[in-house]
């Protein structure tokens, strides 16, 4: 007798957004997409709302933070609660929103709750990759994030480069209000721009990205620390560099003031910079990989961040590229994609087996 396939609810919750898709079996049949959100409990809320009763068999759940472990997926019982609740000073911008949301969906649905790790896909960075230069005795390192986002494209090249060609030098750029780029060798991790939070790397809507320590030392100097964590996660990146115009990319390409051009232009150039630093660790680049918001839909963007990459070999067809193609390249040019994210059937694939079938 056939087994029904599983019922999955999976829910992707951003710095500023909620997703989730309703899976049954390998197809999604319900999505929800809540952008711009301040209150993930009242996005999360309209959705359980918008099931209308309907109960799956389990539910998946990205969490931005998964410490030390390796694992991509992990059920979520008290002993991993805890462990998780210890990891939030990490990102204390998304991960009291992702446990919230596991919190909620307990209550409502009793069935077995999987947590999809972002930052697993970075366990395999080399020690020179990993290491903070800072005393051994506090015992902090890089952790990497995006990862999901990352495994997602890992899974992809092979059908859209080759094989050959997508276990080179391939640079995955996610793009959005959180922003990192990452260095894939053998489909493998061997470098990304985020570091020990969310907070470091490019710069981002919000946040800043990497930052002299003296400057976060001045600032110590005149706010409280509760001041002080809001500046550094809400009143940084864009949103300083534009004069507070908008931390949104769409906002700040269509406004004409100078101010959201020197964002943009900001942005851009932090973005290629770390992306040439790292063709430096491998002695060259195979390919380039636009994805997340930003770089799915923003042709200005990925335009300035290509020409300042020429250099490597790169160059955009501009049609393609303002139609947003999945090849944006050149004939001549090394390949430059545009793959789509989509974490969410990555974490139906990765938490499936972690399920028990149903009789």
């Amino acid at each position: 007798m056939a087994v029904a396939p599983l019922t999955l609810l999976v829910l992707n919750s951003g710095s500023s957004s909620l997703r989730a898709t309703l899976f049954q079996g390998e197809e999604g049949v319900r999505h929800w997409h809540f952008s711009g959100i301040a209150d993930h409990e009242s996005a999360l809320q309209s959705l359980l709302n918008d099931l209308e009763g309907q109960r799956p068999d389990g539910v998946v759940h990205r969490l931005v933070h998964g410490g030390a472990v390796m694992e991509v997926a992990r059920v979520i019982d008290g002993v991993e609660r805890s462990r998780l609740e210890a990891l939030v000073p990490l990102a204390p911008l998304h991960l009291p929103a992702n446990l919230r949301g596991v919190d909620l969906c307990t209550t409502y649905f009793p069935v077995p709750q999987i947590a999809c790790f972002d930052t697993a896909f970075h366990a395999t960075l080399p020690a020179l990759a990993m290491r903070l230069p800072v005393p051994a005795r506090f015992h902090l390192r890089k952790f990497g994030f995006h990862g999901l986002s990352y495994a997602h494209l890992a899974r992809r090249l092979p059908g859209v480069l080759g094989l050959r060609r997508a276990l080179g030098r391939v640079v995955g750029m996610h793009l959005g209000q959180g922003t990192s780029a990452c260095l894939l060798h053998h489909l493998t991790s061997v470098e990304t721009t985020m570091g020990y939070s969310p907070a470091g790397g490019l710069v981002m809507g919000t946040r800043s990205g990497d930052l002299d320590p003296g400057v976060i030392l001045a600032l110590g100097l005149e706010l409280t620390w509760d001041e002080l964590a809001q500046v550094v996660y809400h009143e940084m990146g864009l949103w300083a560099l534009s004069g507070e115009i908008s931390a949104d990319m769409k906002t700040l390409l269509a406004d004409g003031r100078e101010e959201a051009r020197f964002a943009v232009e900001y942005f851009c150039r932090r973005v290629a910079q770390s992306v040439g630093g790292m063709a430096t660790l491998l002695g060259g680049l195979d390919a380039l990989v636009f994805t997340g918001g930003i770089g799915e839909h923003a042709g200005a963007v990925r335009s300035l961040i290509v020409q300042s990459l020429s250099f490597l070999g790169f160059a955009l067809d501009e049609g393609a590229n303002q139609e947003n193609a999945p090849l944006i390249s050149t004939a001549q040019s090394l390949p430059v994609l545009i793959i789509p994210a989509d974490e969410e059937d990555l974490m139906r694939e990765v938490a499936t087996p972690l399920f028990t079938l149903r009789h």
